[in-house]
């Protein structure tokens, strides 16, 4: 496990697991939020977006937490495993809300939190199961099954457990 791409709906706790894996690995963690946002919440142009995605998988190891379905493709050939945080509706709407009351409103290169609540945002998470899950999966199954482990994460519990098993693998 040297270069990891985990995905899955806001608030399902990404970031805290590339924070966890980076810090065992050993390795670099990239929140693509902070490759994607400016200070401002603008957003870097697709292309741009993709190019610097392209220079990030090209190193020897890596963890890049984040979505962004239209650039997913470039993480999931390059990776040796992927992480998909699969957890239920409402653990991820009480997650991006319990994020918004710990770290309030803003940006954190050093955490991986961006936080950036709106009405788009709440939709997107309550969708997220119904519309983006089978579309990510689909792209797990084709660019990334031949070669990668995918590990599917369906709670915090489960997701905590995995990490202290992966550590102790590397001791």
């Amino acid at each position: 496990m040297k270069k990891v791409a985990i995905v899955g709906c806001g608030g399902s706790g990404k970031s805290y697991v590339a924070r966890e894996l980076g810090r065992f690995l050993g390795a670099p963690v990239t929140h693509l939020d902070a490759v994607y946002y400016d200070d401002g919440w603008n957003p870097l142009p697709k292309e741009d977006f993709a190019a610097r995605q392209r220079g990030l998988v090209a190193v020897p190891a890596w963890v890049i937490d984040g979505n962004h379905n239209s650039t997913l493709r470039i993480r999931l050939e390059a990776c040796d495993t992927v992480v998909f945080m699969d957890l239920p509706t409402l653990t991820c709407l009480w997650g991006v809300l319990t994020r918004q009351l710990r770290h309030g409103r803003g940006q954190n290169q050093e955490t991986g939190v961006y936080n950036r609540i709106h009405w788009g945002v709440i939709r997107y998470v309550w969708s997220y199961r119904r519309a983006m899950r089978p579309r990510v999966l689909r792209k797990i199954d084709e660019f990334a099954r031949d070669h990668a482990e995918v590990v599917l994460l369906r709670s915090r519990r489960q997701a905590r457990r995995w990490l202290r098993e992966r550590a102790a693998a590397l001791r």
